[in-house]
């Protein structure tokens, strides 16, 4: 039996994506200082290789030698990071990995013509729904987390703070050199530049968060008064969320009833499951700190050959080092997009080039028209 090259490409992908989440899974492991969630990674890994095996055993018998597995350059990434802050960074990431690969096997097995790669597929994405259950419920998600999984916290508010400025900023500098005016002004207008574009970064990431919060703060208050006012309503109420799940109604009503009778536990249990709010991790202030420092580094780096040089080999340095940047947080954002890291970098250089480009003519047209 033979198969189309486009085909077996797509297989070679997923086999690839399986052996990528068997060696981050280990590594989260190593990571955990929890001992039950060391386990359940451990056991998450020990499935993703069987994964892996599946897709070596389809391939094999299309005539497909696959070799011992390696991590890709993405995945080293992502295992640098959970091992620098914690495997607490990563869950949403993982958590939307495992939802796109539900979401990839089914429409495999929708598309696929009778055979051993449908009927793989199809264990694969019952297999990754449970997986990302296990992981929803970590991260307090409740329901399919693949209709819901977020990009998530820390390292996506560090990778799209810090491209923002590393962008503006760029734009901004190719402008100033566009009017050829004296390397102070450049020096002077990129360093207003950074500040400027951190602190707006910085202010609107700490007043998103700070409104949620909000948000957050009045549906539990109105929880916790709908507990005290109409607590057989609420009891009720939770019954059917127990239900929903998949509980027999007696049952579902006894849980209910024993939760109620403790208003602490209920409220948490209600704000859990009815509001679908889980633990928050971070702050307004964490989450402004992280977002306006990383846009300021990134606004940095086309000002920094300015402060050490002048002319043009600072504008040189200064072109060259901020193209490499934007490839390098273009590959960075695969993290979340899970595209390619080459392709998602060229994508960001392409930018980068058509940024400079439209600030150095916007610059040259200001100055000849002043």
């Amino acid at each position: 039996m033979t198969t189309d090259r486009e085909t077996t490409d797509a297989w070679r992908e997923h086999w690839q994506d399986e052996a990528d989440a068997a060696f981050l899974y280990r590594v989260l492991a190593e990571a955990e200082p929890s001992t039950e969630k060391k386990d359940l990674y451990r056991r998450l890994a020990d499935v993703e290789d069987r994964h892996t095996e599946i897709w070596a055993k389809v391939l094999g018998d299309n005539g497909v030698t696959m070799g011992v597995p390696s991590p890709t350059a993405r995945a080293r990434v992502l295992a640098w990071t959970a091992r620098r802050f914690g495997p607490s960074v990563l869950t949403g990431m993982l958590l939307r990995e495992e939802g796109r690969e539900v979401k990839g096997y089914l429409a495999l097995h929708r598309d696929s013509a009778p055979g051993a790669a449908k009927d793989a597929a199809l264990t694969l994405a019952k297999e990754s729904a449970e997986h990302a259950e296990t992981l929803g419920g970590m991260a307090g998600v409740v329901g399919e987390p693949w209709h819901q999984a977020g990009s998530g916290g820390f390292l996506r508010n560090v990778v799209y703070g810090f491209n923002d400025g590393l962008t503006a900023n760029f734009g901004l500098v190719a402008g100033v050199i566009g009017a050829s005016v004296g390397p102070h002004v450049v020096l002077v207008s990129g360093m207003a530049g950074m500040i400027a574009d951190a602190l707006s970064m910085g202010s609107s990431g700490y007043l998103a968060a700070k409104s949620e919060q909000e948000v957050y703060a009045h549906e539990i208050a109105m929880e916790k008064e709908e507990i005290r006012l109409m607590p057989e309503l609420e009891e009720e109420e939770l019954a059917l969320v127990y239900e929903a799940r998949g509980i027999e109604a007696p049952r579902a009503r006894a849980m209910a009833a024993e939760v109620m009778r403790d208003p602490q536990r209920a409220l948490a249990e209600k704000v859990r499951e009815e509001l679908k709010i889980g633990d928050q991790r971070s702050t307004p202030l964490r989450e402004g700190l992280v977002t306006g420092t990383a846009t300021a580094i990134g606004a940095l780096i086309p000002v920094a050959p300015f402060l050490v040089m002048s002319g043009t080999p600072a504008m040189a340095t200064s072109f060259t080092i901020s193209m490499l940047s934007h490839f390098a947080v273009g590959g960075a954002r695969s993290v979340f997009t899970g595209r390619g890291v080459i392709r998602s970098g060229m994508d960001m250089f392409v930018v980068g080039v058509g940024v400079a480009a439209v600030g150095y003519f916007v610059g040259g047209l200001v100055a000849r028209a002043l």
